[in-house]
Parts: structure tokens; C-alpha cells; sequence
């Protein structure tokens, strides 16, 4: 991928986009059980491709040195986005709304076994748990709120302008 300034402005904007919005919302985004609202942004990486997918997992670093779970969540979070955002794109960027559905469907799965499983271990809980835990909030975040976001946004004249 060659970056240019359009990139760049994309990387940065989501990355700002999602410390923001973590971190904001600190109380709820933190934990075994947690929803990540900014998480509602990781569908648009199949609008915004993998600019997007970089800034999101920029972002999860910035908010989680902020959270301060140490390096397993500040790495594993970051590579969980990351994987997350550029298999959305892979399935869902030139797809049907059932392929882009598909899409927000990887997300949750991805986020759900990388951050529930080493969650697991920083809290000293069954793994159970830690899946079950990010599995809830992450299809509240992604599924529920973030895909219609994703679509009213394809939909909308700015897309069409990207």
C-alpha cells in the first residue's frame, strides 16, 4: 500500500477517532466485560480500506496505554483491530449487503477471540468468560450500532466522494 496524503488523513482521523472515543467512554471499554463503542467505527474499514484499518489500530494503542492493562492488551488489542478491520475489507468491500454483513460478522469474531482470550489471562478468568465478555459487547458495538452506520455511510454522497 503507498501512502499518500488522502491515507494519511484517513489513518489519522480514525486513529484520533477511536483513542477519543475509548477513552471518553473509559468505564464501560475497559475489562472482562466491556462494549467499545469506538468499536462501531470497525465496519467502515470496508469503505475506507486499510488506511482505516491502520488508524483503528493506532487508535487501540493510544486508548489502551491510557487503560493501562500493560503490553498484552496495548499489543493485542492493536492487532486484534487490525486483522479485524482487513478481513472486513477482504470480504466486504465490493460485496453485497450480505457479504458486508459477513464482514462486520469477522470483526466480531476476530475481536472476540484475540482480546477474549488474552483478557482471560489478564484477569485470571475462565477463558469462557473473556470470550463471553468481549462476544456481548462486541456485537452490540459491531453488528448492532456500527454496521447500519457503515451502510447509511456507503449510501450517503460521502462515499460516493471517496
Amino acid at each position: 500500500m503507498r501512502i499518500n496524503t488522502k491515507k494519511l488523513a484517513v489513518m489519522t482521523v480514525f486513529a484520533a477517532l477511536y483513542a477519543v472515543g475509548v477513552i471518553f467512554l473509559a468505564p464501560i471499554s475497559f475489562g472482562v466485560y466491556q462494549v467499545r463503542v469506538a468499536d462501531a467505527m470497525l465496519p467502515l474499514a470496508m469503505i475506507f480500506g486499510l488506511p482505516s484499518a491502520l488508524g483503528f489500530s493506532l487508535g487501540c494503542i493510544v486508548s489502551n496505554v491510557y487503560g493501562g492493562l500493560g503490553i498484552i492488551d496495548i499489543v493485542g488489542g492493536a492487532t486484534a483491530n487490525l486483522v479485524a478491520c482487513t478481513l472486513a475489507w477482504y470480504i466486504g468491500r465490493n460485496g453485497r449487503l450480505a457479504q458486508r454483513f459477513m464482514g462486520t460478522v469477522a470483526i466480531t469474531t476476530a475481536v472476540t477471540l484475540i482480546v477474549g482470550g488474552y483478557l482471560s489471562l489478564i484477569f485470571q478468568v475462565p477463558v469462557e468468560i473473556g470470550l463471553l465478555g468481549i462476544l456481548v459487547g462486541s456485537i452490540v458495538a459491531v453488528n448492532v450500532i456500527g454496521f447500519p452506520i457503515e451502510e447509511a455511510i456507503r449510501r450517503s454522497r460521502i462515499f460516493k466522494n471517496y
